[in-house]
């Protein structure tokens, strides 16, 4: 295991609680990728060095103690740009990165389908194409012209091309797995179920409302980003009104500054909550920071283009608060309060989610003459319940809306009672 520090500047402004707080995200992430962290460092400044990004007392501190207990990793929750990052390399003689480079290392090792694979590929080559430096640049500067250019360079300039061409190839790639997925997607459309979505911070506790919902032995884990592949399971409201259902998809966690890489990366993934018929945006409603959260994923979902019509805020966790008797009154059609892990407040979200899609239907039972139509055209609109023959007739027991039952009368005739 690793041993590692984590670094960071900040404006002078912020409070020490909110440096507290993203440090220890900053911790929490570098333990999740299998380091072991044994001091946090931070400085107050109003801009940052160019060399170092931290100023030289901070940097002979950190030297001190990398000597001390034998550091081999520096994490910065600051971007570093190509010279910060070599000066630092250079000067503490072991390898520093960035959050940014941490979180995809993460999501490098969490992906397991061949679409996050991709994905998580193509985010690692955009970060490391801009960043790419070698001796070539040195050599370059000992003269200039034919004959001047050293071996370093042109292996530069054939790795540049190398990942130039890999990233062409991804994103064709992925351009074709955003084309099963939206056949796929038309397919689960052509049915009269909503599709749900569960978004919202890392470690909100959406799996273990998955795992509740749909009873599937989910892996449930304290790591950050635990969950990277996205799953599609059915979810029964038997108990709200028999024959009705959704699906549900649960997605990535999000995180404060989510690497734009990323966001570009997993634009599939995002087609799928876009598409989406409703979205959970579950908060863990225990942790402190947890409004600063909510912003954070709020932020993303505003520029991936959801609405927020569609978006239901899930408060989770609240087993751990202190008295949480008195929220689970305070949920409307928009907000409810939750304990995934404990059952509460699971069957009043289930609720929600009639409501918001299922209001207007009912049970009808059509008797028609078989050979009118084709029993798959009426699964687009309805839900069957129950189909039956007799006499020459075909009598379906169906879940609808009165809208689309007139229209069917109007097209095909028939008995609908």
């Amino acid at each position: 295991m690793e041993r590692s520090i984590i670094a960071g500047i900040f404006k002078p402004e912020q409070h020490k609680y909110e440096i507290d707080y993203i440090l220890e995200e900053v911790k929490l992430l570098t333990e999740s990728a299998g380091s072991k962290v044994y001091d946090l460092f931070y400085q107050k400044r109003k801009s940052c060095d160019k060399k170092y990004l931290i100023g030289k007392g901070k940097v002979l501190e950190i030297k001190k103690l990398i000597n001390l207990k034998n550091i081999d990793l520096i994490v910065f929750y600051n971007y570093l740009n190509n010279t910060q990052q070599r000066n630092l390399e250079n000067y503490f003689k072991i390898k520093v990165i960035d959050r940014t480079r941490l979180i995809l290392d993460i999501f490098a090792t969490r992906a397991k389908s061949i679409e996050g694979k991709l994905q998580v590929e193509l985010a690692q080559l955009l970060y490391l194409l801009p960043r790419l430096t070698g001796k070539g640049v040195e050599l370059s500067r000992l003269g200039g012209g034919v004959g001047t250019r050293g071996p370093g360079e042109t292996k530069l300039e054939v790795d540049r091309r190398r990942i130039k061409k890999r990233i062409s190839v991804l994103k064709k790639r992925l351009v074709k797995v955003r084309k099963n997925r939206d056949v796929q997607r038309k397919g689960r459309k052509s049915y009269p179920v909503p599709v749900v979505s569960l978004v919202g911070y890392t470690s909100a506790g959406k799996s273990t409302l998955f795992k509740q919902l749909t009873s599937e032995d989910v892996p449930i884990s304290e790591k950050l980003f635990s969950t990277l592949d996205p799953l599609l399971r059915r979810v029964s409201l038997g108990e709200i009104k028999t024959g009705y259902y959704f699906l549900l998809s649960d997605t990535v966690g999000f995180i404060r500054d989510m690497p734009g890489e990323l966001l570009q990366s997993f634009k599939a993934t995002f087609e799928d909550m876009i598409q989406s018929d409703i979205i959970l945006h579950i908060v863990d409603v225990s942790n402190s920071e947890h409004l600063n959260q909510k912003r954070e994923v709020e932020k993303i979902l505003e520029q991936i283009n959801i609405s927020n019509i569609k978006v239901v805020t899930v408060y989770n966790k609240i087993d751990l608060l202190e008295d949480y008797s008195s929220f689970l009154s305070q949920s409307d059609k928009n907000e409810v309060f939750i304990s995934a892990k404990e059952n509460i407040g699971i069957l009043k979200l289930k609720k929600i989610i009639f409501n918001k899609y299922f209001k207007d239907y009912e049970r009808y039972m059509i008797a028609i003459p078989e050979n009118v139509f084709n029993i798959n055209s009426i699964r687009k609109w309805s839900i069957i319940v129950n189909q039956s023959k007799k006499d020459g007739l075909m009598y379906i027991d169906v879940l609808s809306s009165k809208k689309k039952m007139i229209k069917f009368r109007q097209r095909y005739g028939g008995y609908v009672k």
